[in-house]
């Protein structure tokens, strides 16, 4: 992993257009209502090139959607993946260890949706085909580490 890596995740603090997550493979599928509501608990981030957006080993709050840009992952010094649009990021940490299983560091500058956990956890009820998604791709990934 880069040593000369830095946290640079700007929050556009704005409110999210659910258009923009129709083209997302995780939210693709929803209904035009499902999105919305998603929509009005998720942000908007642009992350630096360089930086890191989870770091192995700490406590696991919030998950990304990789809209534009770049990623590499690693597990300690070893680069295990490689992400970019569509791709999520930190979905084992928020729904299943509650700690990062992995450090994910920007190789492009990215623009992503940002959910915190317990924005995420409203949408449960709300919306359970999202939950059902993102634990298959938890399963997914847990399955492949193994």
């Amino acid at each position: 992993m880069p040593s000369a890596v830095t946290s640079s995740i700007q929050d556009r603090k704005q409110t999210m257009d659910p258009a923009q997550l129709e083209d997302l493979p995780l939210f693709s599928g929803l209904s035009r209502r499902q999105r919305k509501t998603i929509a009005q608990h998720a942000d908007e981030v642009d992350v630096a090139a360089g930086s890191k957006l989870v770091e192995q080993d700490r406590l696991a709050n919030e998950l990304y959607i990789i809209k534009t840009g770049s990623a590499d992952v690693f597990d300690g010094e070893d680069l295990i993946n490689q992400l970019g649009p569509g791709d999520v990021i930190g979905e084992i940490g928020v729904l299943e260890t509650h700690k990062r299983t992995a450090t994910v560091v920007a190789t492009t500058p990215i623009s992503a949706v940002v959910m915190y956990g317990p924005e995420l956890t409203a949408l449960k009820d709300s919306v359970p085909a999202l939950f059902a998604d993102l634990e298959t791709l938890v399963r997914s990934r847990l399955h492949e580490g193994s």
